[in-house]
């Protein structure tokens, strides 16, 4: 299906797991901002609750209620026949996401998601990717905080440096906020999965075809102290690194060999040494199937924090770039990084799929890749703020 027929679609935008804490953010935040004549639906598994949603939100009167399950891959390709843009906030995605992405892969639908699941991501690949290009369909996943700061900020910054020489970036990550519980249980369930993500990896690699005559890397790194950024340094094992890294090797003005790394960025050396142990604590719990179960119970997903909680949080990514003999400082930074600020980078990039004039693209892309430029300006308008902070 060519995307120059997509307008005769009923829906620009559906959104899935629309009565979901984080969902329900999306459809407040795009009942609010949504442009004249925007054509979208709430979806889910109960019609009641998607009415009761709908009702409640400003403006939303002509918004469609469509039921779909998981469960019902009937349901799913009706939904993704019927839609432009399809955005899901369901996870952990590598449970319940397969058969959505399929069915957009298959009927040239955009599809967005909020995963932070490397896994999920990597069999997503090998198995949809070929189909997208096929039928026009951009499968674009992690468009929330995972990881639409570090990928855009990694953007962002590469924009300041000089074109066709070797660059390096390096990303330090501080908030103070709560992460929502499907973030919490995407996690829990990778700790868990580690053999089978590991496995996806490999595979991925095998289908993937190697970039000739450029390079791009992510590797982990060390903890250390980084007196750029006035900090203790903790590798962050997130996927935002390795999103970048795709986005470096689809892009020719990430330079000829580009290099990024991912960090917390803690200025105390004993909240450096707890967080690792945390860290570590956690991963060997999610190992145990009734701590896994317990530490599930104690977040969620659907469930987050009230939003005087939320309006006191915060995220900040720090950027530091070098390239022909340049150096800059750039930085990414906004409110609650896992309910408001994620519900606007989402819905901003759904719209931005729907409406902007974008690159070329198909197949499983980045945000950066399949938005660039159009998602930058969007979330700059939003509130989010990525600005030069020094260079020499």
């Amino acid at each position: 299906m060519s995307r120059l027929n997509g307008t005769d679609r009923r829906y620009d935008i559906v959104l899935f797991g629309a009565t979901g804490f984080v969902g329900t953010l999306t459809a407040e935040y795009l009942a609010a901002h949504a442009p004249e004549g925007l054509r979208w639906a709430i979806a889910g598994r109960s019609t009641e609750k998607l009415e009761r949603l709908r009702d409640r939100l400003p403006g939303a009167a002509g918004a469609g209620v469509l039921r779909a399950d998981v469960s019902d891959p009937a349901s799913l390709r009706a939904l993704a026949e019927q839609a432009r843009v399809v955005a899901t906030t369901v996870g952990p995605y590598v449970r319940y996401g397969e058969e959505l992405v399929a069915a957009c892969a298959d009927t040239g639908t955009d599809y967005l998601d909020l995963t932070g699941e490397p896994e999920f991501v990597d069999l997503m690949y090998v198995r949809h990717d070929a189909r997208a290009r096929e039928t026009g369909a951009r499968l674009v996943h992690a468009c929330g905080f995972d990881s639409v700061p570090h990928d855009l900020g990694a953007y962002f910054t590469v924009r300041q440096l000089p074109e066709g020489v070797p660059l390096t970036v390096d990303g330090f990550v501080t908030a103070d906020a709560t992460f929502s519980g499907g973030t919490f249980a995407s996690a829990l369930g990778q700790f868990a999965r580690y053999r089978q993500l590991l496995a996806a990896a490999r595979d991925r690699r095998r289908h993937e075809p190697r970039l000739m005559g450029r390079r791009a890397s992510a590797p982990t790194g060390a903890p250390r102290y980084a007196p750029e950024v006035d900090a203790w340094a903790l590798p962050l094992p997130t996927i935002d690194a390795q999103i970048v890294r795709r986005s470096a090797k689809a892009l020719d003005r990430y330079g000829p060999d580009f290099r990024y790394r991912h960090y917390a960025a803690v200025r105390r050396l004993p909240v450096a040494v707890g967080g690792v142990a945390a860290v570590g604590a956690l991963v060997a719990a999610a190992q145990v199937p009734p701590l896994r179960r317990r530490l599930s119970d104690r977040l969620k997903p659907g469930e987050g924090p009230s939003a005087e909680k939320r309006a006191r949080s915060w995220f900040t990514v720090r950027f530091v770039g070098e390239g022909g003999g340049h150096r800059v400082y750039t930085e990414v930074s906004g409110g609650d990084p896992g309910y408001d600020e994620t519900a606007k980078m989402f819905a901003e990039a759904a719209l931005a799929l729907a409406f902007d004039d974008l690159p070329p693209t198909a197949g499983q892309v980045t945000t950066a890749v399949a938005m660039g430029d159009a998602l930058l300006e969007r979330l700059q308008r939003a509130g989010i703020r990525f600005r030069v902070a020094a260079s020499r």
